[in-house]
């Protein structure tokens, strides 16, 4: 018998019918188990972060127990500061919010009469409804709402991080046991890992920049709430290709409700400036030969992702996508979907490799 297919009699046509109900199957039981799946992903990608910072510390003589103790509660602090601070500022948003949309509704009021004069007839009510701060904010809420939701039960996480991070060591020693190919599979899982982990890094730390260049900035216009929307900025920073706009959009409409026009226009101008400073000139540099994926697979995998886990596959869509694409790369009969799912160049030299050895045959 030659191929698995062939031996039970499939056509190319059959296979490919089997493959996709295959992958419907996968994707509804994954949608299905969203809330026990996105806890376990969070975990295992926290963990990955976490591995270089814990290696660190052991070289420097620390004991791999209070490497990893020191690691996790450095985590717990930091994040539990992060929530507390936003979870603050987010209540006294709340209570302001009133005044806040009076005030607007008395400039929509000014602009409808406005419109009104130059012949634009725009009911004042469908303008008011169009710039509902609550309205506007109803996104990035249920994007942090949804990621909260997953973080509610960081008992569990914080549980599967610290048995993950004790596994870490004698995993490879089981893999190698339990695998046919120990050592390809082994690269192949190192190359995830490294993947993953360079990538979460360069990202928190570029979403880091942009949380606290945003944070100066709006505290120099006197933009309410800054640290709020800087928080908001640094953890929509992980969502690709929407995400910064999500951010900007509420502190933008804040500073024209709170200050004026020309504020609310600076307000732009420095989301705007600090998002190409970071997105087209930093990450590219310090990221080397990028992501590995193309522009339309980065965004269709933020849909996709969202779909199946909600806010948090939003949040991980690019590093479940990249490790995707590491899979599909490593058996030859799934290459050409890894070439689909990166940039121009890497399909490029897979087609100039193919030639190559063609004309060499």
């Amino acid at each position: 018998m030659s191929e698995t297919g062939q031996s039970f009699g499939f056509t190319p046509a059959a296979r490919f019918l089997l493959v996709a109900a295959a992958f419907v199957v996968v994707v509804a039981g994954l949608k299905a188990a969203a809330n026990l799946v996105t806890p376990f992903l969070l975990a295992v990608f926290i963990a990955v972060v976490l591995q270089p910072p814990i290696r660190y510390l052991r070289r420097r003589g620390l004991p791999g127990w209070a490497a990893m103790l020191l690691v996790v509660a450095v985590l717990v602090g930091v994040g539990g500061g992060m929530v507390g601070l936003f979870s603050s500022s987010l209540n006294d948003f709340n209570q302001s919010l009133p005044d806040y949309q009076e005030r607007l509704k008395v400039m929509t009021g000014e602009a409808a009469s406005w419109l009104d004069a130059v012949g634009l007839h725009i009911r004042k009510d469908a303008l008011s409804s169009m710039i509902d701060p609550s309205r506007i904010l109803g996104f990035a809420s249920d994007l942090i709402k949804g990621l909260g939701g997953a973080l509610a039960n960081a008992f569990l996480i914080l549980l599967t991080i610290i048995f993950i991070l004790l596994e870490a060591n004698s995993l490879p020693e089981k893999l190698r046991a339990a695998l046919r190919t120990p050592e390809v599979s082994m690269d192949r899982l190192r190359q995830v890992l490294e993947t993953i982990n360079g990538y979460m890094f360069i990202k928190a730390n570029t979403s880091l920049a942009t949380g606290l260049l945003i944070w100066v900035w709006l505290t120099i216009l006197g933009v309410d709430f800054a640290a709020m929307w800087a928080t908001l900025a640094f953890l929509l920073n992980f969502v690709p290709t929407i995400g910064s706009i999500i951010a900007a959009i509420p502190a933008v409409l804040l500073a024209l409700v709170q200050l004026d026009l020309e504020s609310a226009l600076l307000v732009a101008i420095g989301y705007i400036s600090v998002n190409v400073l970071i997105g087209n000139f930093v990450e590219p540099r310090v990221m080397g030969r990028g992501l590995g994926l193309s522009t339309l697979v980065v965004f269709v995998s933020l849909i996709f992702w969202g779909y199946v886990l909600g806010s948090v596959g939003m949040f991980l869509s690019v590093p479940l996508t990249m490790a995707l694409k590491i899979a599909l790369d490593a058996n030859p009969q799934t290459r050409p979907f890894a070439i689909m799912l990166g940039p121009e160049v890497e399909a490029k030299r897979a087609y100039d490799s193919a030639r190559g050895k063609g004309a060499e045959a």
